[in-house]
């Protein structure tokens, strides 16, 4: 059977990352998580003292920093200039760097051509928020992911509860909105779905639910 190349974006909290994990697993194929890519550049940043809102200096780092990116027993695993920073990544203030510095044309620019090569030989699930409109316009498969913000709070709560860090759900219900505020306002490929893109509402979803409609519709094709 052919090996697709499928895309899965949406907002934070849709469970995309999730479903894109458990299809990369039901078809064998590998798993590309492109948020990771940006929380190593935020993380790079502020490891060297750069603010964030200086797009030349951080265009400059995602340029010339080495990220690795492999998919191996069933986590993501991440190299920065060869430190492995798989769990430092995960961190709150990796998040709201990768959320920052994925504004920059320029970094998109640099992370955007990494990706692409990653996905050159099909086979491969890649999630992100402008994976079908921009990185791989011509992917076999399109999704966007949806859910209501509530859920997606929630999911995020869950999320970080299972590394111990609490937070309030009002906070997090915020901190979503204007996660979904400054992904769909950037300049640099904002969050948007792919004209030839299935929305999904996940909202009512559970992962595995999601995942088996996914795999579904890339055996149709």
């Amino acid at each position: 059977m052919k090996k697709l190349t499928i895309a899965i974006d949406g907002p934070v909290g849709s469970g995309k990352s999730t479903a894109a994990m458990r299809v990369a697993e039901l078809l064998a194929y590998d798993y590309i998580e492109t948020g990771a890519m940006y929380r190593a550049v935020g993380l790079a940043a502020l490891e060297a003292g750069v603010r964030l809102d200086d797009a030349v200096a951080v265009a400059r780092i995602a340029q010339t920093a080495k990220i690795d990116v492999r998919w191996e027993g069933r986590r993501t695993r991440v190299w920065l200039d060869g430190r492995e920073m798989s769990e430092e990544i995960r961190r709150p203030e990796a998040a709201e760097a990768a959320s920052r510095v994925s504004a920059i044309a320029g970094v998109r620019e640099s992370l955007v051509r990494k990706q692409k090569e990653l996905a050159a030989e099909g086979g491969v699930v890649m999630e992100g928020r402008d994976i079908g409109s921009v990185v791989l316009p011509h992917a076999d498969l399109k999704l966007f992911l949806t859910a209501s913000v509530e859920r997606r709070a929630r999911r995020r709560l869950d999320e970080m509860a299972e590394r111990g860090e609490l937070v309030a759900f009002d906070r997090m219900r915020m901190e979503v909105a204007e996660r979904d505020r400054r992904d769909s306002q950037r300049a640099a490929s904002p969050l948007v779905a792919a004209p030839d893109a299935i929305v999904v509402d996940s909202t009512a979803m559970e992962a595995e639910e999601v995942a088996r409609v996914i795999v579904l519709l890339a055996q149709q094709r």
